[in-house]
């Protein structure tokens, strides 16, 4: 079946997922629904897949990029979830995604604040990690092992450290995603090619084992949708539709900074953050010359809004975390942008010590959790980016157990098979195999050649409309691209979106 997604498509599969009772319902479309979708779809099961808003709309489009083996959770004696976690950095970087996730390399500088002792304990943490590595089955080709540098080399690869008792850095290998949303979409897009159909602009005003009545967004008009299972991936917002889904949800802050600020940055960087164990803020150079810092770890009170933001206080805080390992610390003008993300922790009888203080957020588990109410309503929870695969998996087994294995771990995505010689890299890295059409789109229209921003030419957002389910101009400049993670790029670019939705 065709992959591609846009409203034609949406308006057609509407009204069949209204007019039959599907075997898998499943609520949310970040990469954990998704992934979900996909996984049932992929059994031969019937699937209709919902979301309120747009593909990678909540959590899944904050994430801090990263695709790890689970180092931190070796730390904090996590075994089980840092294997989970190599296991399935494998099969993205192997067979499902290798388009979209590759290694990258991260310095840890030995600044003196890292005291030798503490150096000597992270490089055996960075071999362990290596070792699951190769358990996992990642060759070293596609995962370098770790290494110590000199502060010359150090600094050649990251200018910006402070040079000043700089003993050198400690240099590790993790996987990464060119961009969150972007999986999300191959995610959705594998899944409709299975015969899912992927529903978006679409609230679940009441959930129950047997379905869902749902309220269209863009007409107003509300339906049922009836199923044989139900799914309930809609993270951190799963106890509004499942009240005995009990969540810590917590806030993590990452910076976008403007290009040049961090000068020639050739590799990631991990800066431990004072006073904390085990605990680093990430520096992530982007191809686009852009670069993200993150990232924080606040417990978040109150409602769950839509659409977190970043407070000062997480921006001041992270500017001076960073500001201990480099040479000119950053100033607020250094930051061109700013996100949040929210993570939809579980609240477990193990989360408070013995005189009944909470933990903080940073302490609790990252392991999943697949939680099943009394009306039969499957929920999976926790968790992160690295683990959707296997968190989806366990859901469908959970809501459907006499459905055959999950194939998903060796399947391939939208875009996973091979890139035709002369493709350009930036496409190749986003698009993969699919690549090859935004040339011909572009050969056919030279006008769609022309460059929007951050080197996003007007062909990506025309595809975006036609192939990946884009409705309007804040599901191209927010999700499909990252253009308005700042707020002069969104604005400059934001008729060049709305020339696009008219090529649907």
């Amino acid at each position: 079946m065709n992959s591609s997604l846009n409203a034609s498509r949406r308006l057609w599969e509407l009204g069949e997922a209204r007019a039959e009772v599907v075997d898998v319902l499943v609520v949310g479309l970040g990469a954990t629904g998704a992934g979900a979708a996909l996984d049932a779809a992929s059994r031969g099961l019937s699937v209709a897949a919902v979301d309120a808003h747009d593909l990678a709309f909540g959590s899944s489009r904050w994430s801090s990029k990263l695709i790890h083996g689970g180092l931190r959770y070796l730390a904090s004696g996590q075994v089980g979830v840092a294997w989970e976690s190599a296991v399935e950095r494998d099969a993205l970087l192997r067979f499902t995604a290798p388009h979209l996730v590759s290694a990258h390399p991260y310095l840890l500088p030995l600044t003196p604040a890292v005291s030798r002792a503490g150096a000597a304990t992270l490089m055996t943490g960075y071999r362990l990690g290596d070792a699951l590595r190769a358990a996992a089955g990642t060759p070293r080709r596609l995962l370098p092992g770790p290494s110590r540098l000199g502060a010359e080399r150090a600094r050649t690869l990251a200018p910006a450290l402070r040079e000043d008792g700089l003993r050198g850095a400690l240099l590790s290998w993790d996987g990464r995603v060119v961009d969150d949303a972007r999986l999300v979409v191959a995610l959705a897009r594998t899944a409709a090619a299975h015969g899912a159909r992927i529903l978006t602009r679409c609230r679940v005003l009441t959930l129950t084992g047997d379905g869902a009545r749902v309220r269209d967004g863009l007409t107003g008009e509300e339906f049922d949708i009836r199923a044989r299972a139900v799914i309930n991936a809609t993270g951190v917002w799963a106890g509004e539709l499942t009240s005995s889904v009990a969540l810590r949800p917590s806030r993590g802050t990452h910076l976008v900074l403007r290009p040049g600020a961090l000068g020639a940055l050739r590799a990631g960087l991990h800066v431990p953050i004072p006073g904390e164990r085990a605990r680093f803020a990430l520096v992530l150079p982007q191809a686009d010359g852009r670069v993200y810092a993150g990232l924080t770890d606040e417990p978040l009170d109150g409602p769950v809004p839509d659409v977190p933001e970043a407070p000062e206080s997480d921006i001041a805080f992270l500017l001076d975390v960073l500001g201990t390992a480099l040479d000119r610390p950053l100033s607020r003008a250094d930051v061109a942008g700013a996100f949040a993300g929210l993570r939809p922790l579980v609240e477990t009888a193990d989360t408070t010590g013995a005189a009944g203080a909470k933990a903080t957020t940073a302490d609790l588990s990252r392991r999943h959790a697949v939680l099943r109410a009394r009306d039969g309503v499957v929920t999976v929870v926790g968790g992160k980016l690295t683990t959707y695969r296997r968190m989806a998996e366990d859901a469908v087994d959970a809501a459907c157990p006499q459905a055959r294995a999950s194939r998903t771990a060796r399947l391939p995505l939208v875009g996973a098979g091979p890139v035709r010689p002369g493709t350009p890299g930036r496409l190749a890295r986003r698009y993969g195999s699919e690549a090859w059409a935004l040339r011909d789109l572009m050969r056919r229209d030279p006008a769609l050649a022309e460059p929007v921003a951050l080197g996003i030419t007007r062909a990506e957002l025309v595809w975006a409309v036609r192939h990946e389910g884009a409705l309007d101009a804040a599901d191209l400049l927010d999700r499909r691209t990252r253009i308005g993670l700042v707020a002069e790029d969104r604005a400059a670019a934001l008729p060049a979106a709305e020339a696009a939705l008219t090529y649907s």
